[in-house]
């Protein structure tokens, strides 16, 4: 008995030794950055494969559209893909999949970290339904979403628990946004600035893993393209200064407007007690835009691609403006419209019944912004402003100041073209309207605090 004690002494005193500990949590960090990899990858080829599903379902539905004139069945398809969705969400897998960001935020604030194993591909069905049918939003919360889960998952696979865990769950949902954007340094400065995931060597390295795996494996998937392709990118003029100023300014009131509708809707659909109500409404209200304006169908990345490379006509495609014209004053009217109605065509899409995300309304909404102010001063004031320029900060500017996230708005806005030679008046807009949003503070819809109530 005295021999065994002593032996099981000798034993504890052992592996609590400094050395031992060390080797310890050396080997658990190196598993740490391994998990991290290989969850990038697999985050990676879900975003690819979101992306490419939403893409075939939009093909299949919209190709029998008229290219010149009215398209009633734009009205109805955003209602049957948010119907299927609810319908997805409460029968099947019973769980409310909406606003993946805001659920991952209050996850991690919660510090529950076990998330369930269905939440790895739900949110991207749901998602296919509601985009794929017309919803005017993003993919980044659902495969945001899908990453945390994965995340999740896996590290418990591995009987990783506590603090490693959590951040598993950010470093998955980092990966996710990555891969949908291919755009690792913004996402890496999301899952910091809006998960605040906590910072230190091991969950940076990790991070960083994870999200330069994800991108590139949604890069290589995806046939080595991007969303927003733009060969011709000017250089840098000082003489827009002024003008980028003046802009900066209205992107930072137009921030401020957008997070007022879609706080507002959001507080609206919430209060509707009847779900098939709630599906059936948000649709119309989504689906009456689109009619009106069909570049806003889905993510409209394909129609900011066109118009950044002079192809106007794409804003006019199915529409009943497509005889009418797509430059001049046609081209300011229609971007003007858009401007305006697109938080109204997000939340509908969001908080009604739909899966979507809120990052990429957000890019289209300042690019649509950019096109419109640049477009206008030039036939007013005869200015030679390069529309490209302004669209894509406007871009910046508007995520920068509806998520409260600049850093991750410019590097995002950036990565996505290749356009760093206009590093600085993207700096310049986006920080003029977070400046503006912080001095007047709006009510906050899906901010960095907001998402962690």
């Amino acid at each position: 008995m005295r021999l065994s004690s002593h032996i099981s002494r000798i034993v504890a005193r052992a592996t609590s030794s400094p050395v031992t500990k060390l080797r310890r949590r050396s080997s658990t960090q190196a598993l740490l950055f391994v998990l991290s990899l290989g969850i990038g990858v697999v985050t990676g080829a879900c975003a690819a494969l979101l992306k490419w599903c939403i893409g075939r379902v939009s093909v299949w539905l919209t190709s029998p559209l008229h290219i010149h004139g009215f398209n009633y069945a734009l009205i109805a398809l955003p209602v049957v893909g948010i119907v299927l969705a609810g319908i997805y969400q409460r029968y099947i897998v019973k769980a409310d999949l909406q606003h993946g960001v805001r659920r991952i935020a209050a996850d991690i604030r919660r510090q529950q970290y076990h998330l369930p194993s269905f939440r790895c591909y739900a949110a991207m069905i749901a998602s296919t339904l509601t985009l794929g049918f017309g919803g005017s939003a993003g993919s980044e919360g659902p495969i945001a979403s899908t990453g945390a889960a994965i995340g999740s998952n896996v590290g418990r696979l591995f009987r990783i628990d506590g603090r490693l865990l959590m951040v598993l769950v950010g470093v998955g949902a980092g990966a996710g946004i990555a891969g949908i954007f291919k755009a690792p340094v913004g996402e890496m400065l999301f899952t910091l600035e809006v998960l605040r995931l906590e910072i230190s060597t091991v969950s940076v390295i990790a991070l960083l893993l994870a999200c330069v795996a994800s991108a590139l494996t949604a890069y290589a998937l995806s046939g080595f393209t991007v969303d927003l392709a733009y060969s011709s990118i000017p250089v840098f003029d000082t003489g827009w200064l002024v003008w980028l100023v003046v802009f900066a300014a209205i992107v930072g009131l137009y921030s401020m407007y957008y997070s007022v509708i879609m706080h507002r809707m959001d507080r609206f659909y919430s209060s509707m007690r009847n779900p098939w109500l709630k599906n059936v409404l948000s649709g119309l209200v989504a689906g009456a835009i689109i009619f009106i304006f069909p570049a806003m169908y889905g993510e409209g990345y394909g129609v900011m691609h066109d118009l950044l490379n002079g192809d106007n006509l794409a804003i006019v495609t199915d529409s009943a403006f497509a005889t009418a014209g797509s430059s001049g004053w046609w081209l300011v009217g229609i971007t003007g419209g858009i401007v305006a109605l697109k938080a109204l065509a997000c939340s509908s899409s969001n908080c009604g019944g739909g899966v979507a995300g809120d990052f990429a309304p957000t890019l289209f909404a300042g690019c649509m912004l950019g096109i419109c102010f640049a477009t206008a001063a030039n036939l007013i004031f005869g200015a030679g402003l390069p529309v490209s320029v302004f669209a894509f900060c406007g871009m910046a500017g508007v995520m920068s100041g509806t998520i409260r996230a600049p850093f991750m708005a410019i590097f995002l806005t950036a990565e996505m073209s290749s356009a760093f030679s206009l590093f600085l008046p993207i700096v310049l807009v986006a920080a003029v309207s977070i400046g503006m949003v912080r001095l007047f503070r709006p009510p906050l819809y899906y901010s960095a605090h907001d998402l962690s109530k």
